[in-house]
């Protein structure tokens, strides 16, 4: 009798099927948009890799901004999907110092789907597009057989408009920069892995949702020398503070002790063994700021109720380029690194 010969199966390459990890906002997501999308589609606007595009028109300039949502459960506490669908449009226009105007919307849309379902969806849209300041103006709608999709996703787009002699980006960050952050880590991402698994946590966990655009824009107004705004989604805190150290060539250093994370958060992320770092979040952002305009700018945070427990975090600085670095609750130093898989897919 001849034995079978047994072989371990080789992981599927990474680079050549699509995989989760290419949704998670880390490094697998950076790869993706280097090596495909990057080339086929290379322009100034593009090639800056912020959140927003701003280009010029006539007598000013505008912001555009697109992302598609595929959250599961469509439903959670603190939001849904239409909430995330304006939100994060409206606060990737923000962070690039946009006021955010019109938004257009695609839905995506599974055969047998209740319609009371997305009526739910699109009434929530319209109040999170009116709390925001915004108007829809422009959507479209397509339907998949039924076991083709998953209920609902959505795309939205935005315009926004840039202030004359407003520049934000991660190119622009300098050394000595001061690093703010508007309030605690990973809220919506624990919130959303508790509802999908079903698990009773302690604590209230809810989803942080919220548009960005009128505390971006107490920031811009209170620190004229403002370098960039970024707001923390896919990949959290880590995946950001990276992209902008690779992005400006410069190091980043931030103290765990200075980062607000709530009780139910961090008990949560040590069960399952999560790093707040890199747990998504939805109303969440940072700045980066000169250190003489950073008490103004902390100010201007915290008189907004969404960034009520804002902090300096940490500093740009000269030494480890292209490197994040976090001064341990211990008084040690570690490297944080982008995100290489995804945490938890379908987060937004």
């Amino acid at each position: 009798m001849t034995t079978p010969a047994l072989a371990c199966p080789l992981p599927i390459p990474a680079d050549q099927l699509i995989v989760l990890g290419h949704g998670s906002g880390g490094r697998l997501s950076a790869r993706l948009t280097e090596q495909v999308f990057l080339p086929a589609f290379r322009n100034a606007a593009l090639e800056q890799l912020d959140d927003q595009a701003i280009v010029p028109v006539p007598g000013g300039r505008i912001a555009l901004s697109t992302d598609s949502y595929v959250v599961k459960p469509l439903f959670f506490p603190g939001g849904d999907i239409g909430e995330l669908a304006v939100y994060g449009t409206v606060n990737d226009l923000a962070v690039g110092g946009a006021i955010p105007k019109y938004l257009t919307v695609g839905f995506i849309l599974e055969e047998g789907l209740p319609i009371a379902t997305l009526q739910r969806i699109v009434e929530s849209m319209a109040q999170a597009a009116q709390r925001a300041g915004v108007l829809i103006v422009t959507g479209d709608t397509k339907v998949v057989e039924k076991g083709c999709g998953d209920q609902v996703f959505i795309n939205s787009a935005g315009v926004g408009f840039v202030p004359n002699g407003l520049t934000l980006g991660a190119r622009q960050v300098r050394p000595g920069d001061r690093i703010l952050l508007n309030g605690s880590l990973g809220e919506h991402g624990i919130t959303i892995l508790s509802q999908r698994e079903g698990l009773e946590l302690a604590g209230d966990l809810r989803s942080d949702a919220a548009p960005l655009n009128e505390l971006c824009a107490a920031i811009v107004a209170a620190a004229p020398g403002l370098h960039a705004m970024r707001d923390l989604t896919r990949g959290g805190l880590s995946s950001a503070l990276n992209e902008i150290a690779t992005s400006a060539q410069v190091g980043i250093e931030i103290d765990d002790r200075a980062i607000p994370v709530t009780d139910a958060v961090r008990g949560a992320c040590e069960i399952f063994g999560l790093d707040p770092l890199y747990v998504a979040n939805e109303g969440k952002m940072i700045a980066f700021v000169p250190e003489e305009q950073a008490a103004a700018a902390l100010a201007a945070m915290r008189a907004n109720p969404l960034g009520a427990d804002a902090r300096i975090i940490g500093t740009v600085t000269e030494k480890h380029p292209r490197m994040v670095t976090l001064r341990t609750r211990l008084g040690t130093e570690r490297i944080v690194d982008m995100l290489a898989q995804d945490q938890l897919p379908r987060i937004c």
